[in-house]
């Protein structure tokens, strides 16, 4: 929330200096180290910094934290929260790439969730956030089949786009029934049924959810279903399983 407040009223550059341009212009300000950087990040924003590295931008510093990836000026006096583009020979987004690492690193982590639909000649893997109330992710599992046939196999992670929590404190709905289904003894099976239009027997047990929704939210997930391929990159929405076939083709190809 207070990330949010902050960045209301300034659509993508929020300005941390209480000084002018005119005199931040006469003065440069020395660099802070990167414990004071982080400190003065957390203490004005409410942001859990994990990492701070120079950008491939020159005087540039790159800020990863809780809730994504933001910039900032080496004396800590500006923040911009957006996309870095570099427009050499061609336009590289470098927010984009740097996301892509954060995923790979991260989905790592929950590999032991995954619910899989394997293929059996399987030839590309996909990584797909999904919640059993978006019609497009109910659209793309019916044709589950169609996917595996062309060799792919897909692997969900939970992502209730509800939250993890309501405004007064408690779990959603949506949240517990994701939880029921990768609590279930067969959670591909439940996965299926629920995604069909079956309820929810709800259960309860220690599964990685709450983390992995914030991971999620932390590297650009805002929506189901978001796919994320082998590199880290991520695919927003539904694709038909022809499309995304060429697309992943399209992505070997290039590596």
């Amino acid at each position: 929330m207070l990330l949010k407040k902050a960045l209301r009223s300034l659509s993508c550059v929020v300005l941390l200096s209480s000084l002018s341009s005119f005199s931040y212009a006469e003065q440069a300000k020395p660099a802070l180290d990167k414990n004071a950087l982080t400190l003065k990040i957390g203490a004005l924003l409410g942001l859990e910094v994990k990492s701070v590295k120079p950008s491939p931008m020159e005087n540039l510093l790159e800020v990863i934290t809780n809730q994504g990836i933001f910039y900032t000026s080496a004396d800590g006096e500006f923040l911009v929260h957006g996309k870095l583009y570099g427009i050499g020979e061609n336009v590289t987004n470098y927010t984009e790439e740097a996301l892509a690492k954060l995923r790979i690193e991260g989905i790592e982590q929950f590999k032991g969730d995954f619910i899989v639909y394997p293929a059996k000649n399987e030839k590309f893997t996909v990584t797909i956030f999904t919640d059993i109330t978006c019609g497009y992710c109910r659209q793309l599992h019916q044709q589950m089949d169609e996917y595996n046939k062309l060799g792919i196999t897909v692997r969900y992670l939970p992502y209730p786009r509800a939250g993890v929590k309501d405004n007064r404190g408690q779990l959603t709905d949506g949240f517990k029934d994701l939880r029921s289904i990768w609590c279930h003894e067969d959670p591909a099976k439940a996965l299926t049924k629920a995604k069909a239009g079956s309820s929810v027997a709800q259960r309860i047990c220690d599964k990685p959810l709450e983390q992995e929704f914030d991971f999620a939210r932390q590297v650009g997930v805002n929506s189901t279903p978001a796919i994320v391929f082998d590199n880290g990159f991520m695919l927003p929405g539904y694709r038909q399983p022809q499309d995304l076939l060429k697309i992943l083709q399209s992505l070997a190809e290039e590596s």
